[in-house]
């Protein structure tokens, strides 16, 4: 069902730009929540985009664990649980831009609108 590989998509987006509204990047979480609107269009452009940022999405995820490890690190606090929560936010962003190239996602973001033949 197609909502089932959307919803992970949605999610994503959302926790990513919250993430960006929780550092102060108002321009990123506009241009995050904006993205969400993307998984409306049905054009092949979309689905790509959709499926960019949310890998992008997974690199700032795995950056920003990186970053909070040397800080916990450099005060003796532990680390691992973060790297972990972290680190499993990371892999359902990759999820999500994955269950975008699954079949019905692709059929919707890449209709059919050639032309028939004999029309």
């Amino acid at each position: 069902m197609l909502l089932l590989q959307v919803i992970p998509a949605f999610l994503s987006l959302l926790a990513l730009a919250a993430h960006f509204l929780r550092g102060g990047l108002l321009f990123l979480a506009g241009v995050v929540v904006g993205a969400v609107a993307l998984l409306t269009v049905r054009r092949r452009w979309a689905g790509w985009l959709l499926q960019g940022i949310l890998a992008l999405g997974a690199l700032v995820w795995l950056l920003q664990a990186w970053v909070l490890a040397q800080l916990r690190a450099e005060r003796g606090e532990p680390y691992g649980r973060m790297l972990v929560i972290l680190g499993a936010v990371a892999a359902v962003c990759v999820l999500s831009a994955l269950l975008l190239r699954r079949r019905r996602a692709r059929a919707w973001f890449q209709p059919d609108d050639r032309p028939q033949p004999g029309t």
